[in-house]
């Protein structure tokens, strides 16, 4: 029993109703780039001129009394020649590199004015940066907390200078490092045609992974010199970060780069490389009739079946990442649909994630799986339905029914996020798994959260970035946060960052960094013993329970067929 949000999950989440969601809102989730690097850790000491592998880099004081170093180059610009390939190693400077500004992001739609539904390209292919934040101490050794923005594997949110590690970094005492990686179809584009025959990695489609696994190597070789242990390194991720975070593990080039998971409302899905032929030849036919060499679709394929694979190859690269980008219809937040993480067989295993049920995944990594409550409300929400709910107009039958059908939905998505992963690498890896899931702001009309929020979205997708970051004012609170739920969600979020830290220093977040919490134990496959935390507050303080709760596809499926309103959910969710 799948939803259509689950059904899209093979394409990160495409939109239901991203667009029409952050009218007045920022949206969602994660984001930048920058680096560095050196081999002299006792160069933190409060100095911002550090040496890398490649060059010198100057940072700035930031926020939170932090260090930051931004817009680092860990690879080079993948165009002309590169586009396509394997990241490769950024040319050395001589010069110091004033690190000062994020780079610019990769090419997406996106709107400058802070629209949801974007028609615009935006962005440059030269965009391969990550950032760095570090408390403003002369610490050494601090484990790594490494973040992968999310965005459907098709857009960077949120955009760079929207979303910040200080906080993070100051409080859990760690170095935060945020990178970018290519996006759509010039992170993840498989076809024949493409193949050289010549390097295995630069044939893979896979290029928006092997960008994360090479900003990844420039942390193993570069973070001591920030104060950072490269033998202490923890990936983090949201939705595509967090599907991005969980392929890590089953890859083999990444073996040896990371040492921790966190998953925060992923997913684990590979495509075929037969998905991304067909998906290139259709944009071939769209690019040739965008052009004029075709009339229509048809006349399109007609051209196509006549050239050579080096005539695709040629025309695929004359094209620019704009007149590329502009073939496909913006979704919600400016998304698009592209297939991504190709099973090929090099960077990742020709059997995909079916590697976690046999255990011959190259990773077995202490992992963090969670989801939120109500994931599915961001997909659901609508002005119009807004607007009833303000005016009174939205009866309480209707308000019900759309409460059922997200509740369903996002179950569907704890299934697949994280119970049925769980069950699966707990098998391999025991006492090394351990869930969640964030339930702040749930609750409807009872909602912490103000009205008519509450209802609209609640504990949706994205809402438990900022509690792990200790953010106040990035992703949802200009409508979720009040000085009513202040002392709670504070209270709430300093125990997230707690149980975060502690586990990217030791894998286990037991009873949290100053092992005054409730202890997290690991999931459990035996029937009714501890599956995962439950993550909530009141107004005044946090609510932290463990829960013997597991669910399975049949057993949601069964509680759905005795609700006395299935049908309707099921017209809702459209199945």
């Amino acid at each position: 029993m799948e939803t259509k949000q689950v059904q899209a999950w093979k394409y990160q989440y495409p939109i239901l109703g991203w667009a029409k969601l952050l009218i007045s809102l920022c949206f969602l989730v994660l984001l930048t780039g920058c680096e560095s690097d050196s081999d002299d850790a006792a160069a933190v000491d409060n100095n911002k001129l550090i040496t890398t592998q490649f060059g010198k880099v100057m940072g700035i004081d930031a926020s939170a009394d932090t260090l930051s170093w931004r817009g680092i180059p860990f690879a080079k610009p993948p165009v002309g020649a590169q586009r396509w390939k394997a990241p490769q190693d950024p040319e050395p400077w001589t010069t110091t590199l004033s690190a000062d500004e994020f780079g610019d992001f990769c090419p997406q739609y996106y709107d400058p004015n802070g629209g949801t539904s974007p028609t615009e390209v935006y962005g440059d292919e030269d965009c391969l940066y990550l950032n760095i934040w570090r408390p403003n101490t002369t610490d050494t050794d601090l484990p790594v907390y490494f973040w992968i923005h999310g965005g459907g594997n098709s857009i960077q949110m949120p955009i760079l200078h929207k979303f910040s590690g200080a906080n993070l970094a100051h409080i859990s005492n760690v170095i935060v490092v945020t990178v970018n990686y290519r996006l759509g179809p010039f992170g993840w584009l498989s076809h024949p045609a493409l193949m050289q025959g010549v390097d295995t990695a630069d044939d893979s489609g896979n290029y928006g992974t092997l960008d994360l696994i090479k900003s990844l190597t420039w942390v193993k070789d570069n973070i001591k010199a920030f104060g950072g242990d490269p033998d202490n390194v923890t990936i983090a991720g949201e939705s595509a970060g967090a599907s991005n975070s969980l392929s890590l593990m089953i890859s083999p080039p990444a073996a040896g780069l990371f040492h921790k998971v966190i998953s925060e409302s992923g997913g684990a899905t590979t495509d075929t490389l037969t998905e991304g032929e067909s998906h290139v030849n259709a944009l071939l036919d769209r690019l040739l009739v965008a052009d004029g060499t075709a009339a229509d679709s048809t006349a399109a394929a007609t051209e196509r079946a006549s050239m050579s694979n080096t005539d695709i190859d040629t025309y695929l690269r004359s094209k620019t990442a704009k007149q590329v980008i502009e073939t496909y219809p913006p979704g919600s937040g400016g998304m698009i649909s592209c297939p991504d993480k190709f099973a090929d067989g090099t960077v990742f295993p020709s059997n995909g994630f079916d590697t976690f049920d046999a255990g011959t995944y190259t990773n077995k990594v202490p992992i963090i799986l969670g989801t939120n409550k109500e994931e599915s409300k961001l997909f659901m929400y609508s002005l119009d339905f807004m607007a009833r709910i303000i005016s009174g107009d939205a009866s309480a039958d209707e308000i019900e029914l759309y409460n059922l059908a997200a509740g369903y939905s996002s179950d569907n998505w704890k299934v697949r996020g994280v119970d049925s992963l769980a069950r699966k690498l707990t098998v391999h890896q025991s006492g090394t798994v351990f869930t969640y899931q964030f339930l702040w702001g749930a609750g409807g009309e009872d909602s912490v959260m103000p009205s008519p929020f509450g209802i609209l979205l609640g504990a949706a997708h994205g809402m438990e970035i900022d509690f792990f970051f200790g953010n106040e004012d990035s992703l949802f609170s200009s409508y979720a946060f009040s000085e009513e739920n202040k002392d709670g969600r504070e209270a709430l979020s300093a125990a997230m960052m707690s149980y975060a830290a502690q586990f990217a220093r030791t894998g286990d977040p037991g009873s949290g960094i100053a092992d005054d919490l409730l202890s997290w134990t690991t999931w459990s496959n035996t029937s009714g013993a501890d599956k995962g935390i439950l993550f909530d507050a009141d107004y005044d303080d946090k609510i932290l329970e463990m829960t013997t709760v597991e669910l399975t596809d049949a057993s949601v499926a069964a509680t759905l067929e005795a609700e006395p309103r299935v049908d309707e959910i099921k017209s809702v969710l459209g199945y």
